[in-house]
């Protein structure tokens, strides 16, 4: 008998449809993403013809014969590295899981992608994987609420360590806080989230991974990015020296406001070591809410056009009012005195504006409050990305646990409010913050 076991072996010598697969090219010509989406990693003649995948509501998979059961769980308790070779159970994974994992992995041309349950379970799985009592997590900020608790005060009492670098920092800025944390001991990870929530402050991945090539040579600690203000349309991070990239992907990638998960995109060998946490923790994605994902992406770039044609428009009424300070949006970088900086970022890193951005009032909370609460077409909550254009008070309310100190420092000011465009006709959105700001 061979050392592991055949492909009859695997599916115990039955014959396997010979559906078309995936086409990723059409003679010269390499398919786009959102061409992919529509097919990518899904054979319909391994699913009686069905066009779409249908929702695998099974706990469980019954494996062909002893030996692929074996193979399979070598895979899946890191024995042998790449995961496992067959479906064996739904906390490691499922086909919805799988064919989402694929089509992610388009649209940035990653080696490889997993999914969670939640943009908060896909950043906790990847501290865990990487990180160990006395390592140093240098980050970017600020960071999203949550995931400057987890560092702070949850990985803290395990004793990681911290060190953090603003979002705007210069290549002299970021050496300082490179070397000083190569000093303290082990570096395990640099964190980024690019644009920041809620400034929209860029993040220069370039000069961040040229710091760390330089300070740390071969023992260089990987850098991961949060790239859910932008990515995948408008900022793909692999193309600039990250080796990781974590989305919400309930934000732009759902885009409905209807189901909660997250993502990891990157090499095979980073992906293959959280993939391995993952299995033991369990923290992947439900077969439905992949599903729903895998239906989304097929419009993905269809939304995100529309969101970030609107967004402009919408920005360059805003900027002109009485009533309005600024608007913190990436589009206006470029004629804005004093940001010569981000905006030389913007143009190396960044292929749109995105449509959230901060508007700064005149005022301070309860100037804001009073435009929040007149909003009738936007809604007053939290989240970004999906269909229909959201507003909250990042300082009252995701931001809320983070010091005030901080907040001040980072420029999450009682008069900035973050705004997420929608779908919706960009005129009706222009009539609808001129009432609320009338209200004010």
């Amino acid at each position: 008998m061979p050392d592991f076991p055949t492909e009859d072996d695997l599916t115990g010598g039955a014959p396997v449809p010979a559906g078309r697969k995936s086409v990723e090219k059409i003679g010269d010509r390499k398919l786009k993403p959102a061409t992919m989406m529509m097919g990518h990693g899904y054979d319909p003649m391994l699913s009686e013809g069905a066009l779409k995948p249908p929702i695998f509501a099974t706990s469980t998979y019954v494996f062909p014969n002893a030996a692929a059961g074996k193979r399979h769980f070598e895979g899946v308790t890191g024995k042998r590295p790449g995961g496992s070779a067959g479906l064996v159970y739904s906390r490691f994974n499922g086909p919805n899981q799988e064919i989402l994992e694929d089509r992610l992995g388009v649209w940035e041309e990653a080696e490889d992608a997993l999914v969670f349950s939640s943009g908060m379970s896909a950043i906790a799985t990847l501290f865990l994987s990487m990180v160990k009592p006395g390592d140093t997590i240098v980050h970017s900020g600020p960071l999203y609420a949550a995931t400057e608790t987890l560092i702070a005060r949850i990985l803290g009492k395990f004793g990681v360590n911290y060190l953090d670098f603003p979002a705007g920092a210069t290549r002299e800025e970021i050496d300082a806080v490179l070397q000083q944390a190569s000093n303290a001991g082990n570096v395990a990870l640099i964190y980024l989230e690019s644009p920041a929530n809620p400034t929209n402050a860029l993040v220069d991945i370039e000069a961040v991974a040229a710091s760390r090539d330089a300070i740390f040579g071969d023992a260089k600690p990987p850098i991961a990015i949060d790239n859910t203000f932008l990515g995948p349309l408008w900022l793909q991070p692999l193309k600039h020296g990250a080796d990781l990239v974590v989305y919400s992907l309930t934000k732009y990638a759902g885009g409905h406001s209807d189901l909660v998960a997250g993502g990891l995109l990157g090499s095979k060998e980073h992906i293959n070591m959280i993939r391995s946490m993952r299995n033991t923790i369990g923290t992947i994605c439900d077969p439905n809410t992949a599903w729903m994902l895998m239906r989304s992406l097929e419009t993905l770039e269809l939304r995100m056009s529309r969101a970030g044609e609107n967004a402009v428009k919408v920005c360059q009424y805003l900027r002109t009012h009485p009533k309005v300070e600024r608007v913190g949006y990436l589009g206006f970088l470029a004629d804005t005195p004093g940001m010569e900086r981000q905006a030389d970022i913007y143009r190396r890193h960044c292929t749109g504006a995105g449509s959230t951005f901060s508007l700064i009032i005149k005022g301070g909370e309860m100037e804001a409050f009073a435009f929040l609460d007149a909003l009738k077409i936007a809604k007053l909550a939290v989240s970004l990305g999906g269909t229909e254009t959201l507003a909250s008070h990042p300082a009252a309310m995701t931001h809320l646990s983070v010091p005030d100190a901080r907040k001040q420092a980072l420029g999450i000011t009682d008069n900035l409010v973050r705004i997420s465009i929608g779908v919706e006709d960009a005129d009706d959105l222009i009539a609808d913050f001129t009432q609320a700001l009338d209200a004010i």
